[in-house]
């Protein structure tokens, strides 16, 4: 394989790009800063998420796709273009054949934008990868076997759900709920039940650190601060991982009703290897604690979230056309 080739994971929150021979070699917010009076871009990525809280009245912060659907396609080709030519570095003068993670529900006239917005930003040639044959090849399965692998794949914007057998999508659904929906349950669980307003950032951060879907023997603690809502002072609150699994219930079972309804219409053959193989969770919203053991609990079918969850579909898309090469064009 060339050593221009890039696959590029196209986040809701963020983007990361793999490059082959070196691996990641970027990982940013999928974030634009854009100056409304001289009609530009003023940022893009790490430094657009660096100036978001301190932007004047001319300017806004664009994130070009929303739980997984791409609504600027302009803002886009632009950020894919900074991302390339960053990735690519001093060999940006070679035209690379680019692989794009998309999701599996996309339609065919976003797939004819984006493949059109990568080849505006110099792809010699563009793969589209499904994400969750991306995140199964991250994850190390060889997904050309005659056997059934069910893939979890929960980001930012989108979950990913599907049966994958000799290649290709047996059966999938994707839902708009994932890692944002479960900051949001967060904000508003806090809000409504400490009377304390807390930011995205915030919310992300007591995600990672007590966030959880199933109950603990020992719950977690984290204190938190933020603006009392009735007097509108600073304030402090202890919140609790339980608290966390009450707010975020509703998210991670509808998580949950997803990988019931794709089992359900799983062909026998496949539905018994993946009892005997399991469930395999990935992507970030994948990793929050105790996700897997709920979906093993309510399925009766053996989960686990990967090591590199947060990496896999992106390495996964940065190898699909070495995988994939025997039946791509």
């Amino acid at each position: 394989m060339p050593a221009s080739d890039i696959g590029i994971d196209l986040g809701t929150r963020n983007s990361l790009v793999y490059s082959t021979g070196k691996g990641i070699v970027l990982a940013e917010p999928t974030v634009v800063v854009y100056d409304k009076n001289a009609e530009r871009i003023r940022a893009i990525g790490d430094e657009a998420r660096q100036m978001a809280s301190h932007l004047n009245s001319g300017m806004e912060i664009i994130w070009p796709i929303h739980q997984g659907v791409i609504v600027d396609y302009v803002v886009l080709e632009k950020m894919l273009k900074y991302f390339i030519l960053k990735a690519m570095g001093r060999r940006a003068f070679r035209k690379p054949r680019i692989s794009i993670c998309v999701p599996s529900g996309i339609t065919e006239i976003e797939r004819k934008a984006v493949e059109e917005a990568t080849y505006q930003s110099g792809a010699r040639h563009v793969y589209l990868a499904k994400e969750p044959i991306a995140a199964a090849i991250g994850a190390g399965l060889d997904i050309h076997k005659p056997f059934g692998n069910m893939i979890v794949d929960v980001g930012a914007g989108t979950t990913n759900v599907a049966v994958i057998s000799i290649g290709g999508i047996v059966v999938q659904n994707t839902i708009k709920v994932a890692g944002d929906n479960m900051n949001q349950a967060i904000l508003r669980y806090v809000r409504e039940k400490h009377n304390l307003f807390i930011g995205e950032d915030t919310a992300e951060k007591i995600k990672v650190k007590i966030g959880s879907a199933c109950e603990e023997s020992a719950p977690r603690t984290m204190e938190v601060r933020g603006r009392n809502i009735v007097t509108g002072l600073p304030k402090t609150a202890k919140l609790t991982s339980d608290e966390m699994r009450i707010a975020m219930q509703d998210v991670t079972g509808q998580i949950v009703e997803a990988v019931h309804s794709v089992l359900e219409k799983t062909p026998p053959e496949l539905a018994a290897d993946i009892v005997s193989r399991g469930i395999i969770v990935t992507g970030g919203g994948g990793l929050l604690y105790g996700l897997d053991l709920l979906i093993e609990q309510q399925t009766g079918v053996h989960a686990m979230t990967i090591r590199d969850a947060l990496t896999a579909a992106v390495i996964g898309t940065g190898k699909y056309a070495e995988v994939m090469g025997d039946i791509l064009p």
